[in-house]
């Protein structure tokens, strides 16, 4: 029987192959979540690129167990602010506040 790749494996090789592209990969996650606040989206596409950064390198950077991290980002994560700018920081990235676009009269993105 023929054993088929998952989505989340095919992708995950996909940056480990293309790592300039993951700067443009959570600008766009980012996005998202702040359209849909969908957590779950989000915790796994920072489960993704830790793993193609490599799970214990990402933990030691954030000074937190690798169980910890996985647990932080795992799907019932529900990780403090602080967990998510640590892991990001130890993975390259850092939060940056980003205006809105503004509908004027209904003061609503």
């Amino acid at each position: 029987m023929r054993k088929y790749r998952t989505f989340d494996q095919v992708e995950e090789e996909y940056y480990r192959e293309h790592p300039e592209e993951i700067d443009s990969f959570l600008t766009v996650i980012f996005e998202e979540y702040a359209k849909n606040n969908d957590t779950g989206a989000l915790l796994s596409a920072l489960r993704m690129i830790s793993r193609v950064k490599g799970i214990t390198a990402t933990a030691e950077a954030a000074e937190i167990s690798r169980k910890g991290l996985q647990k932080a980002l795992s799907e019932q994560g529900n990780p403090l602010f602080e967990n998510v700018s640590t892991i990001l920081h130890a993975m390259g990235y850092q939060l940056v506040p980003q205006a809105l676009a503004m509908d004027v009269k209904t003061k609503r993105t």
